[in-house]
């Protein structure tokens, strides 16, 4: 069996991976490729509490699983929403997408 360290640690790292993702890229694909792996960092630790706590429940997976509803609605808008500023600005670049700037 593994132990619940192992998971944990990969929750952490996936979502360090993907905190370094959203503050340092710039193309907006990538940051919200990032942000699902930050969700996705939190549902394994979601599910592993749930399993290996110190009272096993499904809790943790029916949490899991709405925040898996969430990631794929944040998702929808985000490519809804960076269709339309590419149309306007030809580019899908963070810094660009500053829609208060003249």
């Amino acid at each position: 069996m593994v132990p619940i360290g192992s998971f944990l640690a990969l929750g952490a790292i996936l979502f360090t991976i993907g905190l370094f993702g959203v503050l340092t890229k710039r193309n907006i694909i990538i940051v919200l490729a990032s942000i699902e792996l930050m969700l996705n960092a939190a549902n394994i630790n979601l599910v592993t509490f749930a399993r290996m706590g110190l009272t096993p429940n499904i809790n943790g997976q029916v949490f899991a699983l709405f925040t898996m509803v969430i990631a794929a609605c944040e998702i929808a808008v985000g490519l809804a929403i960076l269709i339309a500023i590419y149309r306007n600005r030809n580019s899908s670049d963070v810094r660009d997408m500053d829609l208060n700037k003249w």
